[in-house]
């Protein structure tokens, strides 16, 4: 079992202040890259630091960052990410009020954008990993015929698979961060 924190689950609240593309690249970059300066990350992300310092405000404001005081000297300030990761609580998809709905939207178009360049990103650089990689990766698609019972069951197992591989490779040197990106939802069947 992993000692990493359970992710936090976003309310409606939470979730209005980080639906928001812009934030949710800032918490990315926090969470993967570290701690950082607002400058630091509008470089990264091609943003503008005012742009970025606003939107690290608001996520600090929701709870999703907070100052790093161990490090900056001066008037330099420093974020960090305050957790590893996010759930959505499902019931908010119905929720009665439209702007939680859509920010439901929101950060779910946001979430697939995030995949979509993650793997553009892997393919554009499949090149620069060495042999060792060559058939460690992979991009696959099924299509079943499942009840939502048996869709929820497949997640749930595809969930504890994946959580099962947290402590596999610790300390490990020649191991590497790999994304693992799961996406399960029903499509339309012509007759």
């Amino acid at each position: 079992m992993s000692d990493e924190p359970a992710p936090r689950l976003l309310d409606a609240r939470s979730l209005r202040g980080l639906a928001h593309p812009l934030r949710m690249q800032l918490l990315i970059a926090l969470r993967r890259g570290g701690p950082a300066t607002a400058s630091r990350l509008a470089e990264k992300l091609g943003e503008s630091s005012g742009a970025t310092s606003y939107h690290l405000r608001q996520l600090a404001a929701h709870g999703f960052v907070a100052d790093d005081p161990e490090r900056g000297k001066g008037r330099e300030r420093w974020w960090k990410a305050v957790d590893q990761g996010v759930q959505l609580d499902e019931t908010l998809i119905k929720d009665p009020d439209p702007a939680v709905r859509g920010a439901v939207a929101l950060f779910r178009y946001e979430l697939a954008n995030v995949h979509t360049r993650e793997v553009a990103t892997w393919l554009g650089n499949t090149s620069e990993w060495g042999e060792e990689w060559d058939g460690a990766t992979d991009l696959s698609d099924f299509t079943l015929r499942l009840t939502p019972e048996l869709a929820r069951e497949l997640v749930a197992k595809m969930h504890d698979l994946v959580q099962s591989y947290r402590p596999a490779a610790e300390g490990t040197p020649d191991a590497e961060t790999v994304r693992v990106h799961t996406h399960v939802f029903p499509t339309q069947t012509t007759p």
